[in-house]
């Protein structure tokens, strides 16, 4: 719980009682790579903490998945939800790309510490601004028209793109494998040439 009480002490000082109520109540869980976290079957419950490890974010349109965020070590991830908190289940899966480390936090935890901890509230506020940015970029990579002006955005970022598998990445970028092969060789190429 060390590395997501430093993670949310970033945003807000905890009390030693909030850090005792996650403590009890949060579950630490192991995910072997390409296995689900989350499907549209299981009932979305709740978030996650990462870790250790890469998880993606993904939808089925007919037999094709479309891979729609990914996310890396101290970041929270959870599956669309709702805010009416009606709907149980989700429409995306979550999958680990690596073997994950992942700390599940139930959506029924974050409830009560809103009734009993005020700093809950300054925390949620921070969080919901990080997705809101992260969600903005995610939006803005997907308009931009040139497949490869797509590739050279998510690159300008801190994304971490060694690490994605080259299929998924290209299904983020919503190009076909060889395309991405194509851009990717074509950067490696310019930087051999930078370094000359």
């Amino acid at each position: 719980m060390k590395s997501f009480f430093n993670y949310l002490e970033k945003l807000h000082p905890l009390s030693n009682e909030l850090m005792a109520y996650y403590g009890t109540n949060c579950q630490l869980i192991a995910v072997k790579k390409y296995k689900h976290i989350l499907s549209p079957i299981d009932s979305n419950n709740a978030m996650y903490f990462i870790n250790k490890g890469v998880v993606r974010g993904f939808i089925k349109d007919k037999k094709k998945d479309i891979s729609t965020w990914f996310g890396f070590e101290n970041q929270i991830i959870e599956a669309i939800r709702h805010p009416d908190q009606q709907s149980a289940h989700s429409v995306e899966y979550l999958q680990a790309l690596e073997d994950c480390e992942l700390i599940r936090i139930p959506y029924t935890i974050t409830d009560f510490l809103y009734s009993y901890y005020p700093e809950s509230h300054i925390i949620a506020r921070k969080i919901l601004e990080i997705q809101y940015y992260q969600a903005a970029e995610r939006s803005i990579i997907a308009r931009i028209p040139n497949a490869l002006a797509r590739y050279l955005k998510l690159e300008s970022t801190a994304f971490d793109i060694d690490r994605i598998p080259q299929r998924f990445l290209a299904s983020y970028l919503g190009m076909r494998l060889e395309t991405l092969s194509r851009i990717r060789n074509r950067a490696i190429d310019q930087d051999l040439k930078m370094l000359a």
